[in-house]
């Protein structure tokens, strides 16, 4: 899979061309790489062509800074998007990429046909968590939050009945860069789109967790209430919502693209 090198790093990333008039662009939760969205795809390669990259700092994509900001995380995508000469495409973001999201539909939207931002929030959690975090991860490690973070992720449900899918992203993210992970922390803390998601007119739609404990339906409520052209769906699933249940998180993406 080939790597780009844009102004601030080099983005790796995997374009599935498969003829078809739109592509949507994925983009991954904090800790996560382009591996999250396997299960989506089969479901979507008769819709769309797919691009997935790795967020700076996580995969195989570099990163120069201890922090960055969402910011330059969506100015990532859009030279990306300008690299391949994609002019116009669908964007589907969760959690922090549902931040990026938010922030490339209030200054891009000529971009983007339709926006998804799936287990998000305006404003997710407090600085004092998220510096909690970064401090616990710089002197213990990655691997000192992996319980944790299989708990948020995932229902008891679906860790029980899929291990091995489950040991498998709890890999990745402990194989990490911590420099990449704690400057994505960084970026999570610092987002606060809560006074201006009204300014989004890209047609918006947002997929909640109904067990997710970190960005709630309630926070997806809010999101709908301000942005203009919002519609909001749930799922019974936790913070990835996407890999608990791919067919009904992929068919609400060709739903809404279909409208």
């Amino acid at each position: 899979m080939p790597i780009v090198s844009l102004q601030q790093s080099d983005i790796h990333y995997k374009f599935d061309d498969f003829d078809k008039k739109e592509t949507i662009v994925f983009s991954n939760s904090l800790g996560c790489d382009i591996s999250m969205w396997d299960e989506n795809i089969e479901p979507l390669k008769n819709h769309f062509n797919v691009l997935r990259y790795d967020t700076r700092g996580h995969g195989k994509s570099s990163i120069n800074q201890d922090e960055v900001s969402v910011k330059d995380l969506a100015e990532d995508v859009i030279e990306l998007l300008d690299h391949l000469r994609l002019d116009r495409v669908i964007f589907c973001g969760l959690s922090m990429g549902g931040l990026i999201g938010q922030y490339l539909g209030i200054h891009f939207p000529d971009r983007f046909s339709k926006i998804i931002m799936s287990n998000t929030a305006a404003k997710i959690g407090t600085a004092e968590g998220w510096n909690s975090r970064i401090k616990q991860v710089n002197e213990f490690g990655l691997s000192s939050i992996l319980k944790g973070t299989a708990e948020r992720w995932f229902t008891d449900i679906y860790r029980s009945k899929n291990p091995e899918k489950v040991n498998q992203i709890l890999e990745i993210f402990a194989l990490n860069s911590l420099r990449g992970y704690t400057a994505c922390c960084a970026a999570v803390r610092d987002a606060d789109f809560r006074e201006d998601l009204q300014q989004i007119n890209v047609p918006t739609l947002i997929i909640c967790g109904t067990k997710d404990s970190v960005t709630t339906v309630t926070d997806g409520n809010f999101m709908q209430n301000k942005i203009p052209f919002a519609k909001q769906v749930s799922l019974v699933a936790a913070h990835l919502s996407n890999k608990e249940r791919p067919v009904e998180f992929s068919t609400y993406i060709i739903h809404f693209s279909e409208q």
